[in-house]
């Protein structure tokens, strides 16, 4: 009698990433011992030739990044330099935009990725994801300087533990950020990386896309629930314990969860979705952008995420926040002293803490946020000391890549 086999759909779903992600890295791993083996043939060569060789390489990981590297392009494109532009997003605009000097290439997401960029031939990659030779992207033997752009005016130590070690440079939103990296450095007995201010790419492209944002009738009062995502975020913590009192306000509430909530807490989303599905003043946002959500809102409900400081930097309206709950431990900031962490003090500066006592005082809460004047002030403070270079960072990019080229 035969017997079958059954595999659940998750771990056929896990199978399948496996084995594309191992064909993946078994064809880069032979194309560049290919590439060697001519390189040894030719006498050295054969790389120089080479097509797969590229002085300048961006990578984006995704749909949500690409405004990060949208002024850096416009500035290759400009001064007709060559650069190789890899994206994870199938729909990234890049494709479709006519380049002439930047060409554009589709590579998927996840091990497919990885393969992809383990393998690079480059003098210089530029990319947002952290975690080089921490993770499963690995630092490629042919490949002479890895740049990381910060894709947030917030923060270094915010991310995840050991994200930026292994870079070769650092391009910042401010200069505030360098004394955290350097005391990160001095914990961790590493080698100074070079940091350059840059300011902060997709901040200027969402400055320009708010002149043209029509202005519409102000019907609802609206707020803006925009948590970070994991055990110590808005959702994940509270969950319905702090949206059953926000429905209770009559107000517009809207709910943006973090883009990582789609794929590592669906069964929360779908929870929380299911059980406000007949509320209508609940509503849920997933643009891929978040600019025209922001301009709706009339005040944030946050956490701990970078989004606080893209409202107050874009569109200078009250924030409160919740984080008294944070776990720090799979952060940087876990090696800091709360004092050093400039982020958290400028927080309590322009923002309200909640506290989950005070959940049934919501309304109230936020009725005193949108009339404190003094608070307004603090949050023009800090975009102007979190974003500087503002509308000329794409500029500043591309000259600090051409520059560490020419020195390699």
């Amino acid at each position: 009698m035969l017997s079958i086999l059954y595999i659940d759909p998750g771990t056929g779903s896990a199978l399948f990433s496996i084995a594309i992600g191992v064909a993946a890295t078994l064809f880069f791993v032979f194309q560049a011992l290919w590439i060697r083996l001519k390189t040894f043939i030719l006498g050295g060569k054969a790389l120089k030739i080479s097509k797969h060789y590229h002085d300048y390489v961006i990578y984006c990981e995704g749909r949500q990044y690409v405004n990060v590297f949208k002024p850096v392009l416009e500035e290759f494109e400009s001064r007709g330099i060559e650069l190789l532009y890899l994206t994870g997003a199938e729909d990234d605009p890049a494709m479709t935009a006519g380049y002439v000097n930047i060409k554009c290439e589709y590579i998927g997401e996840g091990n497919r990725a990885f393969a992809r960029l383990n393998f690079l031939s480059a003098g210089i990659v530029l990319i947002t994801t952290p975690g080089l030779d921490v993770f499963q992207l690995r630092r490629s033997k042919n490949v002479k300087h890895y740049m990381h752009i910060l894709h947030a005016i917030s923060d270094f130590p915010g991310y995840t533990l050991f994200g930026h070690d292994y870079f070769d440079s650092i391009l910042l939103t401010a200069d505030y950020q360098k004394n955290m990296i350097r005391k990160l450095e001095r914990i961790r007995n590493l080698p100074q990386k070079q940091l350059i201010v840059a300011g902060c790419t997709y901040l200027d492209v969402f400055a320009e896309k708010i002149k043209q944002i029509p202005q519409e009738e102000k019907k609802f009062f609206t707020v803006l629930v925009s948590p970070s995502w994991g055990e110590s975020a808005l959702l994940s913590r509270y969950g319905e314990r702090l949206l059953d009192p926000l429905a209770k306000t009559g107000w517009r509430i809207i709910v943006r969860p973090h883009p990582q909530s789609r794929q590592s807490e669906k069964s929360l989303l779908a929870k929380l979705q299911q059980k406000y599905e007949n509320i209508p003043a609940i509503e849920w946002n997933y643009d891929s952008e978040n600019i025209f959500v922001l301009a709706k809102s009339d005040v944030m409900i946050s956490d701990f995420s970078g989004i606080i400081f893209d409202y107050i930097a874009l569109f200078n309206k009250p924030v409160i926040y919740a984080n008294e709950k944070i776990d720090l431990r799979p952060y940087n900031t876990f090696f800091l002293n709360k004092e050093d962490y400039w982020p958290l003090n400028a927080l309590k500066r322009f923002g309200i803490e909640l506290k989950e006592e005070n959940f049934e005082f919501l309304r109230d809460i936020i009725t005193r946020a949108v009339k404190d004047k003094t608070m307004k002030e603090a949050r023009k403070w800090t975009k102007d000391n979190a974003w500087q270079h503002q509308g000329g960072s794409g500029k500043i990019v591309a000259d600090y890549m051409i520059q560490v080229k020419g020195g390699l």
